[in-house]
């Protein structure tokens, strides 16, 4: 995405957009990060070829979803491959964390971070319990943002955003907690001091047409990036969901919330990588969805297709009964329709008999889940919510935005914008001195946006 600052208004021009999925190897899931790196190039050198003649890219940030990693030598080379997050790996040591209250809670208090089977600290014990010479091979951990920053510029950084997703970051510091190295068996030298959002690294090496092109750590989070883009309230009134693959049903606080209700909730106390938080909890998301999409031939593939298929959904009765979307057994099936079939059968409820028909009980069930997150937040903040402010590609689906508002009992505004870009371009912007601030260019956004209203019935 190239983005275009000019009287205060931002545009953005897509130039270049690539697949990108989980390679299963065996029993275990990889991304393929050579290839991941080629589109990178690729993209960069047509947004310079796409400026007029005698402009130039003043700037490039890299955002990626959360957790995953490269485990590199002193040089930067790649010394181990880079699992997914949705590899089954790491079902041990969530075990035996979970299994043990006093380590789960420590753990938590230190790094505000819930045990999921995803978090870094989990894959990287894994790691290194399978492969213990590794601790001697790998002179350094980048997570996948980190990792395409120091391709581009050659820097080995950690950026605080992207590293406090990985259950080992002191949520009071900053810093990393030691505590939570030891305790996961991971040596110190891998991390080096978080860098805070706008932090400048240096020039793009090796992209010609990019030579004085400036790299800027922006939130690496994707979610972090998403949130930037959503003009929230200033009073802490809105819940901000950033609806994809994850639905992050979260809210902005200058605090962690770290209590054992929090705890239980499974509240993540992300760090922003500017001093504050933003405490959410991760709902399963549109992978539900996406992955149900798979089990039918027939299938859309083009927005008007998508359309008629939501309308169908919209026109079926309201699902009396939901699927409990906290269930574990969503998180990477063979068959996402066989495990919704499976879930309902243990609880003699028939299965949906046609695609609208799970494309409804999805939307319902998601929107029930967000709704209780809501709640939960509002308990645990002590705030009264006044509305839900949603991104992302959720935010366009008419039937989830409707279910949402209606099991919250909260107006949805649904944005339409490229949640993640706008936010890592909102911090580029701010590193540049074109923008103030967030709070600044939030204002400026929010007069360009376009936005719908759904209200709860």
């Amino acid at each position: 995405m190239v983005g275009t600052w000019a009287k205060n208004r931002l545009e953005l021009r897509e130039v270049h957009r690539f697949p990108n999925g989980v390679r299963q190897v065996g029993d275990n899931a990889y991304w393929d990060i050579p290839g991941l790196w080629e589109q990178v190039q690729q993209g960069l050198e047509l947004a310079a070829q796409s400026l007029p003649e005698g402009e130039e890219l003043a700037s490039v940030g890299v955002d990626t979803w959360g957790v995953d990693y490269v485990l590199v030598d002193e040089s930067g080379r790649a010394v181990y491959p880079t699992h997914a997050y949705r590899d089954n790996r790491t079902q041990a040591g969530l075990k035996a964390l979970t299994d043990d209250p006093t380590a789960l809670r420590k753990i938590y208090r230190t790094t505000g971070i819930p045990a999921i089977f995803l978090n870094s600290s989990l894959q990287l014990a894994e790691t290194v319990a399978t492969h213990p010479a590794i601790t001697t091979t790998a002179k350094r951990c980048l997570f996948l943002p980190d990792y395409f920053n120091f391709l581009l510029s050659g820097k080995l950084t950690h950026g605080q955003s992207i590293a406090g997703t990985a259950q080992l970051l002191n949520v009071k510091t900053g810093g990393w907690s030691r505590s939570a190295l030891k305790h996961f068996g991971l040596p110190a030298g891998w991390f080096s001091r978080p860098l805070t959002s706008g932090t400048k690294l240096g020039r793009v090496r090796n992209i010609p047409a990019l030579k004085r092109t400036r790299v800027i750590s922006v939130p690496g989070h994707d979610t972090t990036c998403a949130y930037d883009a959503i003009p929230a309230a200033a009073d802490g009134s809105d819940i901000l969901i950033s609806s994809g693959t994850w639905s992050l049903v979260g809210m902005e606080n200058d605090r962690p919330l770290l209590s054992d209700d929090a705890i239980a909730a499974r509240v993540a106390n992300d760090q922003t990588g500017r001093g504050d938080y933003r405490p959410l909890v991760n709902v399963i998301g549109l992978w539900l969805l996406e992955e149900t999409l798979q089990d039918f031939k027939s299938r859309p593939s083009k927005a008007s297709e998508w359309t008629k298929l939501i309308n169908a959904a919209r026109a079926l009765p309201t699902s009396e009964q939901l699927l409990d979307v906290t269930d574990p057994v969503f998180g990477n099936p063979a068959s996402m329709r066989q495990a919704i079939d499976a879930q309902l059968k243990r609880r003699r409820i028939k299965p949906p008999v046609d695609l609208p028909a799970y494309v409804r009980l999805i939307c319902d069930s998601l929107g029930q889940g967000h709704a209780d997150v809501v709640a939960n937040l509002a308990k645990l903040s002590g705030r009264t919510f006044k509305r839900i402010i949603m991104v992302g590609g959720g935010s366009q689906n008419a039937l989830l935005c409707q279910a949402t508002a209606d099991a919250a009992q909260l107006p949805v505004m649904s944005c339409q914008l490229e949640g993640s870009a706008v936010g890592n371009m909102a911090n580029q912007l701010i590193a540049l001195g074109s923008v103030k601030c967030l709070a600044e260019f939030r204002r400026h956004l929010t007069k360009q946006l376009t936005t719908k209203i759904y209200r709860a019935r």
